[in-house]
């Protein structure tokens, strides 16, 4: 197990000071440590749109300001929706910059009454994913309370190797960067329960499950669930995480790969990795942990998203045209504070020349649709 000293060692920090011919977007600097602002994530934004890229120490700076986030959360991090407060969850944007940067003028920023939750699979795939995971992790650094961000299959090592984010990282940032981000990637926690705070209305209140308060809440997890019954919200919440890989077996895999299938039961992966869980595993589960809903991305999906297994099951992507050939949209979806949920699709946008998976040794990767 690899920790953060191991990495940040003193000739490692020494050697990176910032370029003294950087004329970009400037981090504030004060009593020897650096800030962020809001007007630093919309400049850096800019710069990349541009195809500028950031120094090293700005990179490593905003990649701790992360990690200091994540490492004071949970495994199973819970965030209520007060009232006048929504949540936006986001599925997979897989590197997709500038298919990202359109979801966020659709979303708005985070803020006090608008939170953002990625829900995994940030990168690979798209040749942006440094761009992508520095913004997301800019915000969550900026507001670690309004902006939240779940691991996906693809925080990984074996999947970075394989789909791009790897080579990257290394390309434009250096091998030790990489090391830092694959690291801080087994920081992100497993799930979020996105909890109402406001009764249903009549209407969804209806057959639902609900909280012991009466009130709606829903899991998103990037993959699904499990492959025996019994796992609590507890069991999850307290997951070891940090340092670790997701494996091929085990609650960490399973919450990271599974998939729903139409069928009662349980069943093989297609992927060759986790399970697929039936409505009626679906439905246990939610009983079990008083759960309205799983939230879960990982498959791409037409409409860019599916609602499945009697609405207790719903998948969103938000990576359309994924890998520049899907044809498919994007989707996001948005919780109130009475756990009201609405869907909303968008198309790709144009970007830069360049291919996805471009940073892939041998080209290998882009046979597999993972």
């Amino acid at each position: 197990m690899i920790d953060l000293n191991s990495i940040l060692t003193p000739s490692f920090i020494e050697g990176c000071e910032l370029d003294k011919t950087y004329t970009g977007p400037q981090l504030s600097y004060e009593d020897g440590k650096y800030g962020i602002t809001l007007d630093f994530v919309r400049e850096m934004i800019q710069w990349f749109k541009d195809g500028k890229a950031l120094p090293k120490r700005y990179v490593w700076e905003i990649a701790l300001g992360a990690h200091s986030a994540f490492s004071s959360e949970e495994s199973l991090v819970e965030v209520p929706i007060n009232e006048d407060v929504t949540v936006d969850v986001i599925g997979d944007v897989h590197g997709q910059f500038f298919d990202m940067l359109h979801l966020f003028s659709l979303t708005g920023e985070p803020n006090e009454k608008h939170y953002l939750l990625m829900n995994g699979d940030l990168v690979d795939r798209g040749s942006w994913s440094i761009e992508v995971i520095l913004t997301a992790f800019a915000f969550k650094w900026l507001y670690p309370k309004y902006m939240f961000i779940n691991r996906g299959n693809h925080e990984a090592k074996e999947m970075n190797r394989t789909y791009g984010f790897e080579g990257e990282a290394k390309h434009k940032h250096g091998e030790q960067s990489y090391k830092l981000f694959a690291h801080i990637f087994t920081a992100l926690p497993l799930a979020t329960l996105v909890s109402a705070t406001k009764p249903p209305t009549a209407k969804e209140r209806a057959g639902a499950i609900l909280s012991a308060d009466g009130f709606k809440r829903y899991f998103v997890v990037h993959g699904g669930l499990f492959s025996r019954d019994e796992v609590t919200l507890d069991e999850i919440r307290q997951l070891p995480r940090v340092g670790r890989q997701p494996g091929t077996e085990g609650l960490m895999c399973e919450l990271l790969w599974t998939d729903p299938q139409e069928a009662p039961g349980r069943g093989p992966s297609k992927r060759g990795v986790g399970i697929s869980f039936g409505p009626d595993v679906t439905k246990r589960w939610c009983t079990l942990n008083k759960v309205s809903g799983i939230i879960r991305s990982h498959e791409v999906r037409q409409d860019g998203y599916q609602i499945e297994h009697d609405g207790l099951c719903t998948t969103v992507f938000s990576a359309p045209n994924y890998v520049d050939q899907a044809g498919n949209k994007g989707a996001y979806i948005r919780i109130d504070s009475a756990g009201s949920r609405e869907y909303f699709q968008f198309d790709a946008k144009p970007h830069p020349p360049m291919k996805p998976m471009a940073y892939v040794q041998g080209g290998l990767g882009s046979l597999m649709m993972m």
